[in-house]
Protein backbone atom coordinates (compact mmCIF):
# COMPACT_ATOMS: atom_id res chain seq x y z
CA UNK A 1 0.00 0.00 0.00
CA UNK A 2 1.62 3.22 -1.28
CA UNK A 3 1.06 5.45 2.15
CA UNK A 4 0.58 2.47 4.64
CA UNK A 5 0.98 3.00 8.46
CA UNK A 6 1.13 -0.16 9.49
CA UNK A 7 2.55 -0.15 12.39
CA UNK A 8 4.17 2.88 12.07
CA UNK A 9 1.75 4.11 15.20
CA UNK A 10 1.47 2.67 18.67
CA UNK A 11 -1.42 4.14 20.85
CA UNK A 12 0.03 3.57 24.16
CA UNK A 13 3.20 5.84 23.03
CA UNK A 14 0.95 8.48 21.74
CA UNK A 15 -2.20 8.67 23.52
CA UNK A 16 -2.77 10.59 26.64
CA UNK A 17 -5.91 9.02 27.57
CA UNK A 18 -8.05 12.27 26.82
CA UNK A 19 -11.29 12.81 24.79
CA UNK A 20 -12.24 16.01 23.06
CA UNK A 21 -16.15 15.25 23.52
CA UNK A 22 -18.99 13.64 24.84
CA UNK A 23 -22.16 13.93 22.96
CA UNK A 24 -25.13 11.50 24.46
CA UNK A 25 -28.47 10.76 22.43
CA UNK A 26 -27.64 12.38 19.10
CA UNK A 27 -28.78 11.25 15.70
CA UNK A 28 -25.83 11.49 13.73
CA UNK A 29 -22.53 9.39 14.20
CA UNK A 30 -23.85 6.30 13.05
CA UNK A 31 -27.65 4.80 12.43
CA UNK A 32 -30.39 5.47 15.62
CA UNK A 33 -29.88 7.40 18.69
CA UNK A 34 -26.19 6.84 20.14
CA UNK A 35 -24.03 8.08 22.70
CA UNK A 36 -20.83 9.32 20.89
CA UNK A 37 -17.00 9.97 22.20
CA UNK A 38 -14.59 12.30 20.25
CA UNK A 39 -11.41 10.94 21.19
CA UNK A 40 -8.31 12.99 21.49
CA UNK A 41 -5.49 12.68 18.69
CA UNK A 42 -4.70 11.58 14.97
CA UNK A 43 -1.68 11.45 13.62
CA UNK A 44 -3.66 10.69 9.56
CA UNK A 45 -3.69 14.58 9.10
CA UNK A 46 -5.99 14.26 6.73
CA UNK A 47 -6.25 17.66 4.25
CA UNK A 48 -9.19 19.15 4.54
CA UNK A 49 -10.18 17.10 8.71
CA UNK A 50 -13.58 18.75 9.78
CA UNK A 51 -12.18 17.87 13.74
CA UNK A 52 -8.14 19.40 12.97
CA UNK A 53 -8.56 21.01 16.47
CA UNK A 54 -8.17 17.35 18.05
CA UNK A 55 -5.74 15.45 15.95
CA UNK A 56 -3.69 17.19 19.05
CA UNK A 57 -3.17 13.99 21.39
CA UNK A 58 -3.33 16.63 24.81
CA UNK A 59 -6.66 18.58 23.50
CA UNK A 60 -9.32 18.01 25.47
CA UNK A 61 -10.07 16.54 28.99
CA UNK A 62 -9.11 13.49 30.75
CA UNK A 63 -11.11 10.79 30.49
CA UNK A 64 -12.29 9.31 34.40
CA UNK A 65 -14.22 6.41 35.00
CA UNK A 66 -17.21 8.98 36.07
CA UNK A 67 -17.35 9.53 32.51
CA UNK A 68 -17.19 6.18 31.36
CA UNK A 69 -19.85 5.17 34.29
CA UNK A 70 -22.28 7.85 32.40
CA UNK A 71 -21.87 6.91 29.19
CA UNK A 72 -23.00 3.09 30.20
CA UNK A 73 -25.59 4.78 32.16
CA UNK A 74 -26.43 6.94 28.97
CA UNK A 75 -26.65 3.36 26.87
CA UNK A 76 -28.98 1.49 29.17
CA UNK A 77 -31.71 3.63 27.93
CA UNK A 78 -34.10 1.44 25.51
CA UNK A 79 -34.21 3.85 22.95
CA UNK A 80 -30.07 4.33 22.60
CA UNK A 81 -29.02 2.30 19.93
CA UNK A 82 -25.43 2.46 20.64
CA UNK A 83 -21.95 3.80 20.78
CA UNK A 84 -19.88 5.10 18.55
CA UNK A 85 -16.38 6.06 18.76
CA UNK A 86 -15.02 9.08 16.53
CA UNK A 87 -12.14 11.27 16.76
CA UNK A 88 -9.61 11.70 16.47
CA UNK A 89 -8.36 8.40 15.55
CA UNK A 90 -9.92 5.55 18.12
CA UNK A 91 -7.60 3.25 17.11
CA UNK A 92 -4.35 5.20 18.21
CA UNK A 93 -6.32 6.08 21.61
CA UNK A 94 -7.05 2.02 22.46
CA UNK A 95 -6.35 2.97 26.26
CA UNK A 96 -10.03 4.69 25.92
CA UNK A 97 -11.39 2.99 23.34
CA UNK A 98 -10.86 -0.70 24.37
CA UNK A 99 -11.50 -0.73 27.98
CA UNK A 100 -14.77 1.41 26.92
CA UNK A 101 -15.74 -1.42 24.36
CA UNK A 102 -14.91 -4.51 26.76
CA UNK A 103 -17.39 -2.64 29.44
CA UNK A 104 -20.17 -1.89 26.82
CA UNK A 105 -19.78 -5.92 25.63
CA UNK A 106 -20.07 -7.22 28.90
CA UNK A 107 -22.85 -4.88 30.33
CA UNK A 108 -25.28 -5.32 27.35
CA UNK A 109 -23.77 -7.94 25.40
CA UNK A 110 -24.79 -7.44 21.53
CA UNK A 111 -27.95 -5.35 22.43
CA UNK A 112 -26.07 -2.60 21.72
CA UNK A 113 -24.04 -1.87 18.54
CA UNK A 114 -20.63 0.02 18.18
CA UNK A 115 -19.67 2.04 15.62
CA UNK A 116 -16.26 3.35 14.75
CA UNK A 117 -14.89 5.78 12.16
CA UNK A 118 -10.90 5.39 11.34
CA UNK A 119 -8.17 6.44 9.05
CA UNK A 120 -6.72 3.18 9.10
CA UNK A 121 -8.34 0.90 5.80
CA UNK A 122 -9.61 -2.20 6.73
CA UNK A 123 -6.51 -3.91 4.81
CA UNK A 124 -3.94 -1.88 6.82
CA UNK A 125 -5.68 -3.21 10.83
CA UNK A 126 -5.51 -6.62 9.56
CA UNK A 127 -1.97 -6.46 10.17
CA UNK A 128 -1.83 -3.97 12.95
CA UNK A 129 -1.00 -4.15 16.83
CA UNK A 130 -3.19 -6.93 18.88
CA UNK A 131 -4.60 -3.75 20.58
CA UNK A 132 -5.97 -2.68 17.42
CA UNK A 133 -7.02 -5.81 16.25
CA UNK A 134 -8.98 -6.42 19.85
CA UNK A 135 -10.67 -3.20 19.64
CA UNK A 136 -12.06 -4.36 16.00
CA UNK A 137 -13.28 -7.29 17.33
CA UNK A 138 -16.02 -5.48 19.21
CA UNK A 139 -16.78 -2.99 16.81
CA UNK A 140 -20.50 -3.71 14.81
CA UNK A 141 -19.82 -1.09 11.66
CA UNK A 142 -16.40 0.52 10.99
CA UNK A 143 -15.76 3.56 8.59
CA UNK A 144 -12.67 3.24 7.17
CA UNK A 145 -10.15 5.08 5.37
CA UNK A 146 -8.41 8.73 5.42
CA UNK A 147 -11.08 11.40 4.57
CA UNK A 148 -9.67 12.27 0.77
CA UNK A 149 -9.85 16.05 -0.11
CA UNK A 150 -10.49 15.42 -3.75
CA UNK A 151 -13.02 12.50 -3.55
CA UNK A 152 -15.25 14.69 -1.02
CA UNK A 153 -18.92 14.00 -1.65
CA UNK A 154 -21.41 15.63 0.96
CA UNK A 155 -23.78 13.10 -0.45
CA UNK A 156 -22.55 10.37 1.10
CA UNK A 157 -23.63 8.87 3.86
CA UNK A 158 -21.94 8.62 7.39
CA UNK A 159 -18.87 9.38 5.41
CA UNK A 160 -16.68 12.27 3.67
CA UNK A 161 -15.28 10.72 0.59
CA UNK A 162 -16.21 8.19 -2.06
CA UNK A 163 -12.15 6.02 -0.53
CA UNK A 164 -14.32 5.12 2.58
CA UNK A 165 -15.85 2.04 3.19
CA UNK A 166 -18.95 1.15 5.64
CA UNK A 167 -18.06 -2.06 6.51
CA UNK A 168 -20.08 -5.09 8.33
CA UNK A 169 -17.20 -5.64 10.64
CA UNK A 170 -19.04 -9.64 12.31
CA UNK A 171 -19.85 -10.46 8.47
CA UNK A 172 -16.34 -9.47 6.80
CA UNK A 173 -14.60 -11.20 9.61
CA UNK A 174 -16.79 -14.29 9.53
CA UNK A 175 -16.32 -14.24 5.57
CA UNK A 176 -12.51 -13.26 5.20
CA UNK A 177 -13.35 -10.24 3.00
CA UNK A 178 -14.74 -6.76 3.43
CA UNK A 179 -18.63 -7.07 3.36
CA UNK A 180 -20.19 -3.62 3.46
CA UNK A 181 -22.74 -2.66 5.47
CA UNK A 182 -26.39 -3.52 3.31
CA UNK A 183 -28.26 -0.39 4.72
CA UNK A 184 -25.43 1.86 3.08
CA UNK A 185 -27.06 3.87 0.52
CA UNK A 186 -24.46 5.29 -1.64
Amino acid sequence: MKDSVIGKWQGNCVSKGKIADYKPFNFVDGEGVRCSIYVSGCMFNCEGCYNKEIQNFNYGFDYTEELEDQIIADLSHSYVQGLTLLGGEPFLNTIVTLPLSRRVRATFGDTKDIWAWTGYRWEELMEESADKQELLSYIDILVDGRFEIENRDLKLQFRGSSNQRIIDVKKTLKAGKVILWDKALN
